[in-house]
């Protein structure tokens, strides 16, 4: 079921945390308050954090959704906007560990403790920006605009989601379509 407060996409933590900022003029801020973050880490079974600034939440959103922004025009983000990711993986404690994957040796970062939704949220923006067939795109659908990342072989994929926007889509091209008289 779908939550009726927030627009999570599932894709990429991050991308859902960003996609929270009022970055359109229509939309508004869906964290206006530390009750408003504490419904959207539930919304993601993620365990809230009691003591949270909510201001600095808000910062690392502006500067995930700025690092979307950049990624979707095809420009490298900003090492500001990378130390601000570092800055928060940099609490997290823990080990390398080496394991194997798929017949091959990897190293692996495990955490002495769960990562807070913050640390979570990190880690995901950096695990898109580590993967090279991640794409982040912006929707194509009429008055949405939500961040996405596209995985699809070709990098093709234009809505945010099938039914919310895809749907919508298809049907207005179709209609288009239908009212261009052929010559």
């Amino acid at each position: 079921m779908a939550d009726p407060e927030f627009i999570l996409l599932g894709d990429a933590l991050w991308l859902d945390f960003a996609n929270t900022a009022p970055f359109l003029p229509h939309r508004h801020d869906h964290l206006p308050d530390h009750a408003a973050y504490v419904r959207w880490n539930r919304a993601l079974k993620l365990s809230p954090e009691s003591d949270v600034d909510i201001d600095r939440v808000r910062r690392l959103r502006d500067q995930l959704l700025e690092m979307a922004q950049c990624l979707d025009a095809g420009r490298t983000p900003s090492s500001a906007l990378t130390q601000a990711i570092n800055g928060v993986l940099g609490g997290l404690e823990g080990t390398e560990q080496l394991i194997r994957v798929g017949g091959a040796w990897r190293l692996r970062f495990q955490t002495m403790r769960p990562p807070t939704p913050i640390e979570a949220i990190a880690a995901s923006a950096a695990a898109t920006l580590a993967n090279p067939l991640a794409h982040v795109r912006r929707c194509a659908g009429i008055d949405c605009g939500l961040y996405f990342t596209d995985l699809t072989p070709q990098q093709s994929r234009r809505w945010c989601s099938a039914g919310r926007c895809g749907h919508r889509g298809r049907v207005e091209r179709r209609r288009v379509s239908r009212a261009t008289p052929l010559v």
